[in-house]
């Protein structure tokens, strides 16, 4: 019995000390977790993993430590683990094990992670435009096959990456043998960290054989991502927060990065190394991008006011080389991803990589048409091969001969990182026409000389055409955008209604039937009643016009238009809150507003007049003292229009 005893007290110790030397483990690769060191944090994760150790934190860190180093086929194979351990996880989860398993090409599954993270992570961008975007394969399908792809030829067995055109070189970013600088660790990914190196382009578009690029720029830490100005003098570039021999941190004792910039001086040196004004020790500021003009500065950015893990930001560079205040490219491009690597073409494109749109996984490549105001058109993704199931980044192209070059870490590499060289034989240009028939509803006939309009989603006039002899009419439009078409014909009711343009290239069809008019058009009618035009409403206690009551205000017009002889009385009414004197004074407002409006569109002023009837002629119950609801009183608060004469 005491032989027993003894043995089962052996048998506790035993997995006493077991259980505290895996814990002691755990803490330990924890706090490599937390000093960003994810590759020794992986080693010591997985031995305990594969002596049947389980714990789902350790399974998210795991999981985590290989999604930060961008290597999501083992990302997926934890996360995997994570989930059948418990599928209650925090919403970030579930997107990361999205990206992860369209690594392995489980597109089926990474969606429905997808539909899961929408639950449950409220009101998310990226959450918004997977839902708006279930079909994005078979957009992505339409926009691919449009480049053709090599190996550059200038790969390493470690990470080549972030390239830029100068004079005739390739200058771009590699953690390959330092050639003489100290070598550093960084314990990120255990690889030396990247200096920048140069290759010549010769005439064939081949590269010849890197060196270091600018040996004053190379410190002990990162040097990346490259840009130049267009006259050669100046540069700037990515590195690890070092000047002068001088390492700063936040205030986790962390080095973050920081944009430099350089000059160039009469002997071809780069020098005057300086940090930019917005950089701060407290966040990371990297990969900069110069518009054509050279006269903004794109960055990435994880500063305070970002939207998620990194945004894309724009700082203007004055004529004085001082620099306006960093603004957020906002939420047309920025998700709560990770939105990084901008380029700005000469053609005012803005390519960058994010994981925070549908995509094919990882990071994928977009693009978006540069407006004239500084907004943004459609962000679209370039699709395959450019793209692919990992990490696709750092686009940069050759606006006149359209070649150029990426980064990947797919599959097939020499390296963790390469640089791939391509060439473009069809731009990602999505067009679309949206057009139609205008008929008699009862009859089927076309209409020919009908008025059609095209107003944008805020109902601004864009385009005017006439059908044609055959009742046909045609727009060019943007893809994916949302348009009201309006078709107006004498004698017959104006009719507008909402179209949404598809988000591929091709035609939209649109046709309208109007309905004959049954009342003739003479002195005292009111034409909202006679050609089916809504009344004219206005906000409580206000008198300008709303854009929905400019987009009916049109009509009025239009009819006008047709009757040129025509003269109208605006009549403008109140709901009964207020006194009865201060709703004369507001109807009497609220007409000469609208009179006003048609006089600045094209009306003569003989042909009007305004009168205000404050709450002398409600139309409903809605009296003084009387209950009522917001829309009953809106009722009263209306315009009519009504003929005064025809000749």
């Amino acid at each position: 019995m005491r032989i027993q005893n003894l043995f089962y007290s052996l048998l506790i110790s035993v997995f006493f000390f077991q259980a505290c030397s895996q814990k002691s483990r755990i803490v330990a690769a924890d706090k490599l977790y937390d000093r960003y060191a994810y590759v020794d944090a992986i080693a010591t994760y997985e031995r305990l993993a594969d002596k049947c150790y389980k714990d789902e934190k350790m399974f998210q860190k795991l999981g985590n430590s290989y999604y930060f180093i961008a290597d999501l086929t083992r990302a997926a194979k934890w996360y995997s683990e994570l989930f059948a351990m418990n599928q209650e996880q925090e919403p970030e989860y579930y997107y990361r094990y999205s990206q992860a398993l369209k690594s392995i090409g489980d597109y089926v599954k990474a969606d429905k992670m997808l539909e899961q993270f929408n639950k449950k992570s409220g009101n998310d961008q990226r959450a918004k435009l997977f839902i708006e975007n279930k079909n994005y394969l078979k957009e992505i399908k339409a926009n691919s096959g449009r480049y053709t792809i090599a190996d550059a030829g200038i790969n390493s067995e470690y990470s080549d990456y972030g390239s830029s055109f100068f004079d005739n070189k390739l200058v771009f970013t590699s953690s390959r043998d330092t050639g003489g600088v100290s070598k550093k660790i960084a314990r990120w990914n255990n690889q030396t960290f990247t200096n920048l190196y140069s290759s010549e382009i010769n005439a064939s578009g081949e590269l010849s054989a890197p060196v270091l690029f600018g040996k004053r720029l190379n410190s002990k830490f990162h040097e990346a991502t490259p840009v130049f100005t267009k006259d050669g003098t100046a540069m700037y570039f990515t590195r690890n927060n070092f000047l002068d021999g001088k390492k700063g941190k936040n205030d986790n004792k962390i080095n973050l990065l920081k944009i430099y910039k350089a000059t160039r001086n009469s002997k071809g040196k780069w020098v005057n190394v300086t940090a930019l004004p917005f950089n701060s020790d407290q966040f990371s500021t990297a990969h900069p991008a110069l518009s054509s003009d050279n006269k903004t500065l794109y960055f990435a950015s994880d500063r305070p006011g970002t939207y998620g893990q990194s945004d894309l930001f724009k700082v203007a560079i004055n004529k004085d080389g001082t620099y306006g205040k960093p603004v957020n490219l906002g939420p047309k491009v920025n998700t709560e991803g990770r939105e990084t690597f901008p380029f700005v073409s000469d053609d005012n494109e803005l390519y960058f990589a994010t994981d925070g749109r549908p995509g094919l996984g990882g990071l994928d490549l977009f693009v978006s048409q540069m407006t004239k105001e500084g907004g943004f058109d459609e962000v679209q993704n370039l699709g395959a091969p450019v793209n692919g199931p990992s990490d696709d980044f750092a686009f940069l192209i050759d606006s006149k001969t359209r070649h150029g070059f990426f980064t990947s870490n797919r599959a097939g590499g020499k390296g963790f990182d390469d640089i791939y060289k391509f060439t473009e034989i069809k731009k990602i240009k999505c067009e679309q026409s949206l057009s139609g028939l205008i008929t008699d509803q009862e009859t089927a006939l076309v209409l020919a000389n009908a008025v059609v309009s095209l107003f944008d989603e805020n109902f601004v006039l864009l385009k005017e055409t006439k059908t044609d002899k055959k009742g046909h009419y045609d727009f060019g439009v943007f893809c994916g955008k949302t348009y009201y078409v309006r078709a107006a014909q004498h004698n017959y009711e104006t009719k507008e209604m909402l179209v949404s343009v598809a988000k591929t290239s091709g035609k939209t069809i649109f046709s309208l039937a109007l309905i004959k008019t049954l009342c003739k058009v003479v002195v005292g009618d009111d034409l909202g009643k006679c050609f089916g035009i809504k009344m004219i409403y206005f906000d409580f206690d206000k008198s300008v016009v709303r854009k929905e009551a400019a987009f009916e205000l049109e009509k009025i017009l239009d009819v006008m238009k047709q009757y040129p002889k025509m003269k109208i009385e605006v009549r403008s009414h109140t709901d009964s809150r207020q006194t009865a004197q201060y709703n004369l004074a507001l109807s009497d407002r609220r007409a000469k507003s609208t009179v006003a409006w048609l006089i600045k569109n094209g009306i003569s002023a003989d042909r009007l007049s305004g009168k205000g009837y404050g709450e002398s002629q409600l139309l409903n119950k809605c009296s003084d003292g009387v209950k009522c609801s917001e829309q009953e009183h809106q009722a009263n608060r209306r315009s009519e229009f009504i003929i005064v004469s025809m000749h």
